[in-house]
């Protein structure tokens, strides 16, 4: 099983509803959030940077400039990593952004893995 947090906007460079990284980048540089919760995003963000493997890869093809169209998926034994976003998207709900989990076991083609995660372009039948 697959995990990934969702707000309901649609990304224009996936065409895919909107990852909470890029929601909470968006939040934090906006002028409708509090210092403080400016402050618990930029902190779990930091945690996820220093502890989730970065993806090399976000499309399809190895080319330079391809376009980037794969999610990331949390594996669902990433346990851990599941508890922090739960806590990242309690602040977007604090702040009026409404996260949705969608779970599959179909991500899609996977481009990328590591024990935690995958980035995968989806499949037509993959939740997005």
């Amino acid at each position: 099983m697959f995990i990934r947090f969702v707000i309901g906007e649609i990304d224009p460079r996936s065409g895919r509803r909107r990852g909470v990284f890029h929601a909470g980048n968006a939040l934090a540089h906006s002028t409708d959030i509090t210092a403080h919760d400016v402050q618990r995003l930029q902190d779990a963000f930091d945690w996820f940077n220093d502890h989730l493997p970065h993806p090399n890869r976000f499309s399809l093809s190895a080319k330079p400039n391809r376009k980037a169209q794969a999610l990331s998926w949390f594996r669902a034994t990433a346990v851990e990593y599941i508890a922090r976003m739960r806590d990242y998207t309690q602040v977007l709900g604090e702040n009026g952004l409404e996260t949705e989990v969608l779970k599959t076991r179909r991500p899609g083609f996977i481009v990328y893995q590591d024990e935690f995660q995958v980035v995968a372009y989806p499949f037509a039948d993959t939740p997005t």
